[in-house]
């Protein structure tokens, strides 16, 4: 896989992620789903830190871009 192809892979996650909200959630439908959601959690943050430690091995820093003003 490409360069490329990684890093639109990895733009189209964080924006399916952006378009999750519970906050409208009824909370009976929260706690129905409760076991899904923190697996689905702990595994993109597993990820997330498997990446980044990647990077940090490699020397490398991972910074938060700049905010726009």
């Amino acid at each position: 896989m490409s360069t490329n192809d990684v890093i639109a892979r990895l733009d189209a996650a964080v924006s399916a992620l952006g378009d999750v909200d519970v906050s409208g959630w009824d909370d009976t439908v929260l706690a129905e789903h409760l076991d899904d959601l923190s697996a689905a959690l702990v595994a993109v943050d597993s990820q997330l830190a498997r990446l980044a430690d990647a990077v940090r091995a490699r020397g490398l820093r991972v910074v938060e871009p700049p905010v726009a003003a």
